[in-house]
């Protein structure tokens, strides 16, 4: 087995931001006005905060407003929109002018953060255009888990940007659900599972095939994950990752990377809302890292190597069962997720639907 090397020690990376005082950040506070605060039907109250926080054009004009007053208005708005996703988590953008995969680009590069490539992640996903992407190849049938995008590795994206494209006929919604709230309703419920989880963290272990499998869910290949064909460079890049790994033969299937990441946390503290929050992919793990290399069962372990028990898995699924956002997609929407304070998942859907993504720092 390939050692990686990293310093510091995964283990003590941490996120190395600062408190914000965003207590008072409110729609209205946006400078120029363009936009304006609306309720929507799926939406639930944490604490009297509203989730997701929902924002639409402010005037007839602005929603007459072209992709390039819309970009505009955001490059003039980055601190305030930092606040209203700490402050919310998530942040629904709806009746903006965006009628392409172009607009969106366009979208997610006027709110100023620099993009992330996917180097590490699970799905399998095709490239659109500028830095959009697919979101998740897998048949309609599957449904994807709650997980925060890439947790699995030391660099994950801070800020996940998903725009609906081609709305489903049915189904398809993205729940979404609040890390923090999570972490407190784990913390009352199963108090000796938190205190394990925050003082072992995890592993994430995962084989990968050659090419892409996109009747998987995890079904990313080597080549796209690692960014290569050539096994040196994959190996590298591998290690980057903070993972270790061995080329194995599984059920009958040649050149399978086996990677078992690195030791990570599995609650972290936000620094910027100042709350504990149940940062990991453990239940996508746990219970959606299926196919015919993987097991499930064996997908995550606490630090110590321990499994990790499947009745304390059912409690944190029901939680997150209970707390969740489904809000159904309207064409053109977008929904901006921090990473650091919300989780996602994707409902079995009918056809078609297209739901496009961005990753950025």
């Amino acid at each position: 087995m390939q050692e990686a090397s990293l310093e510091p020690p995964s283990w003590k990376l941490n996120w190395n931001t600062e408190p914000i005082d965003y207590k008072d950040a409110t729609v209205s506070s946006v400078s120029g006005g363009w936009a304006r605060q609306v309720d929507i039907p799926e939406q639930k109250v944490f604490n009297g905060l509203v989730f997701p926080l929902t924002i639409s054009p402010s005037t007839t004009s602005n929603e007459n407003a072209t992709i390039e007053d819309t970009v505009r208005n955001l490059e003039n708005s980055h601190e305030w929109l930092d606040k209203l996703l700490i402050k919310h988590g998530a942040v629904l953008f709806r009746g903006f002018p965006l009628l392409s995969p172009l607009d969106f680009d366009k979208f997610v590069s006027g709110c100023g953060y620099p993009h992330l490539p996917y180097l590490g992640g699970a799905a399998v996903r095709h490239v659109v255009v500028g830095n959009v992407f697919t979101t998740n190849d897998s048949p309609p049938e599957v449904v994807i888990p709650f997980h925060h995008e890439m947790a699995q590795v030391v660099k994950h994206p801070n800020h996940l940007f998903f725009h609906c494209d081609v709305p489903p006929t049915s189904g398809g919604e993205t729940p979404i659900v609040l890390s923090w709230l999570v972490h407190d309703l784990v913390a009352e419920r199963i108090p000796d599972f938190m205190a394990k989880l925050e003082k072992e963290g995890v592993r994430y272990i995962r084989n990968l095939p050659k090419e892409d499998d996109p009747l998987s869910a995890i079904g990313r290949g080597w080549k796209s994950t690692y960014l290569s064909e050539d096994k040196s460079e994959v190996e590298k890049n591998c290690l980057k990752t903070g993972a270790t790994f061995e080329w194995q033969t599984i059920n009958g299937e040649e050149d399978v990377l086996h990677t078992v990441s690195a030791l990570l946390p599995a609650v972290r503290f936000d620094n910027r809302s100042g709350r504990k929050v149940f940062f990991n992919s453990m239940i996508i793990a746990f219970t959606g890292w299926q196919d015919k290399i993987n097991d499930r069962r064996k997908a995550i372990v606490f630090g110590d190597g321990t499994p990790i028990p499947s009745s304390d898995i059912e409690v944190i699924v029901n939680i997150l069962d209970e707390n969740k956002v489904a809000f159904k997609w309207h064409k053109g929407d977008v929904v901006v997720i921090d990473n650091k304070l919300a989780m996602h998942a994707r409902n079995f859907f009918t056809p078609p639907r297209v739901i496009l993504a961005s990753l950025t720092l």
